[in-house]
């Protein structure tokens, strides 16, 4: 069964909720629904084994809970004799045995279902009339991995997440990021890599704290299957959102990972990976989403913890918490004497240059530039994601650049780079090929800086080129007659007094002397400014799109005036021929 005919079948399940659930309810009932056929599908051939070796362990009073996971073959366990489809044959006990059913599964799988709400659902299924025609629905699907891969079985949760998010006017990008652009950012992350996970029995370790439905992890586990088929990557992660953490748990867990290595909870103001380091990191934190909830938490880890903590560098404006989640990724980051980290992070635009030197923005920035950390960043198509249509970066950091990246960044426009999808989802509109992905990660393994039909389409920095230092011009404040006030005590005594209404800035690119700058720029307007060394600080801004841009000449003024004059003759006939 395809993913398309899939999707619809448990879509129809909607069709019996209707009138006794809204719209918005309808992915509530769905999703613990589908989440537990696809186990029962799991554990579906070894379940006689199981049994069998739970009364032998039990008869001989041993633990039986190690025997029962190798005879599962699986890093869960049903000990119950009943299965979904076997709940079919009493209809009139569906409700209990299907509490029965769940509460059989290993603590994981319980966990997973009490994150559903599962037994308030049951009830309120019972009570509706409606409990054994939905069970039924889902007994009647094969969704077995032979079946139903993995892989497919993850778009198949990202398109129902995806439809319940649109009719409950909920943001679905919250929750999944789109396949080619995991795709995109996997290649980024272990392409430098190769060499070192080609090798046999290579075991890595990847983080993503803000997991979603497990997507990204999935792909990137993926990726290095089919590159190495005996390396191994330990999957970690924390997701705030109880659904979707049940169904990454859920996916982890008929992958054979270790699912206490996914987490709940906020990761800004409960982290459940504390003190721990890993090689790789991806992470699409929610765009522009205020962090005023847990501003004490953040704040006070800031304060008392400085550079010790997550948050050293500044804080962002409480609007947008995603340089959060970077400055998180940088403390999760293995440090470079045990063989380093490389992470990347997708950003909106306002992270490369909103707010002013000395600012929290400016001074995270600072931060990772100056310690030599940002090795790309990427310029997404607009449309790309499903719930907004805003300009996206995917930022790849690392404390383990080759020698040739040292001291650089690397800007990719692939804003260029798309296809138009046959039907947009929400809005997604466009989606990078498969060969868009492999030039792209072509132009990053390259290192070059490199043009497209004369429009540049990479570019290296030196670090040093996204700082500048603000000073501050200061001009003498004069009395009624137009002379200089001088001071009159204090370290400002005879000197003249400054003007707060004629007070400007000027940004001097780090690279240029500060005096050389303000004797060329300032002094020939006005022969009486100075700088007040003591205010001038440090900022780095990244312009992404300054630097791409190409400049187009007007047209010829005479080809302009041809055009109007026949615009004009054609208005006037027209007016003519009105008149007649």
């Amino acid at each position: 069964m395809n993913q398309t005919s899939l999707s619809a079948f448990i879509w129809s399940v909607a069709d019996l909720l209707r009138g006794d659930y809204k719209q918005s309810e309808y992915g509530k009932v769905i999703l613990p629904f589908t989440v537990l056929r696809r186990l029962d599908c799991v554990l579906e051939a070894t379940k006689p084994a199981v049994l069998v070796e739970l009364v032998a362990k039990q008869q001989a009073e041993l633990n039986p809970e190690p025997f029962l996971l190798r005879k599962a073959g699986q890093s869960f366990y049903n000990t119950s004799a009943l299965d979904m489809k076997k709940l079919m044959g009493d209809q009139d006990h569906i409700r209990e045995n299907l509490y029965s059913y769940v509460q059989a599964f290993s603590p994981a799988v319980r966990d997973i279902f009490e994150r559903f709400d599962f037994h308030t659902l049951v009830d309120r299924l019972s009570k509706s009339g409606l409990l054994y025609q939905v069970t039924e629905k889902f007994a009647q699907i094969d969704l077995h991995p032979d079946v139903v891969s993995n892989s497919q079985m993850g778009l198949v949760f990202e398109e129902l997440i995806r439809k319940f998010a649109e009719i409950s006017n909920e943001t679905a990008g919250e929750h999944f990021t789109p396949r080619e652009v995991i795709r995109l950012m996997v290649n980024l992350l272990f392409i430098e890599d190769d060499d070192v996970l080609s090798k046999p029995g290579v075991v890595r370790t990847i983080y993503d704290p803000t997991a979603g439905t497990g997507g990204m992890l999935s792909i990137a586990g993926e990726y290095l299957e089919e590159h190495n088929p005996q390396a191994r990557l330990t999957m970690f992660g924390q997701e705030l959102n109880d659904e979707s953490y049940a169904i990454c748990k859920a996916d982890m867990l008929i992958k054979g990972q270790d699912v206490a290595n996914i987490m709940p909870g906020n990761t800004l103001s409960d982290d459940g990976h504390l003190h721990k380091k890993f090689d790789y990191m991806l992470s699409n934190p929610p765009f522009g989403v205020e962090w005023k909830k847990v501003e004490k938490d953040i704040r006070k880890e800031h304060e008392q913890q400085g550079f010790n903590g997550r948050f050293g560098p500044g804080l962002p404006r409480v609007s947008d918490g995603s340089l959060l989640f970077l400055l998180h990724l940088v403390n999760k980051m293995r440090p470079a004497a045990e063989g380093g980290s490389r992470f990347g992070i997708v950003l909106n635009g306002s992270p490369l240059f909103t707010g002013g030197a000395g600012s929290g923005e400016s001074e995270i920035r600072r931060y990772v530039l100056e310690n030599d950390l940002v090795e790309a960043i990427i310029g997404l198509p607009t449309d790309m994601f499903y719930n907004t249509g805003i300009s996206t970066y995917v930022w790849i950091l690392s404390n383990r650049k080759p020698e040739a990246r040292r001291g650089y960044v690397q800007l990719i426009d692939a804003s260029g780079m798309w296809q138009k999808m046959r039907k947009s989802l929400g809005s997604k509109r466009k989606e990078m090929s498969d060969a868009h992905i492999a030039e792209v990660t072509r132009l990053f393994g390259e290192f070059q800086e490199g043009e497209q039909e004369g429009q540049p389409i990479s570019r290296i920095f030196k670090n040093a080129d996204f700082g500048y230092r603000t000073i501050t011009v200061e001009r003498p404040f004069r009395d009624a007659a137009g002379k200089i006030v001088l001071g009159e005590k204090g370290k400002l005594k005879g000197k003249p007094q400054s003007d707060s209404s004629l007070r400007d800035t000027e940004n001097v690119p780090l690279s240029e002397d500060v005096e050389s700058y303000f004797k060329r720029e300032v002094l020939p307007h006005a022969p009486d400014a100075w700088i007040d060394h003591d205010k001038t600080k440090v900022g780095y801004e990244i312009p992404f799109n300054r630097h791409f841009y190409v400049f187009q000449p007007p047209r010829p003024l005479a080809a302009i005036d041809t055009e109007l004059k026949q615009c004009t003759d054609r208005i006037l006939s027209m007016i003519a021929g009105l008149s007649a």
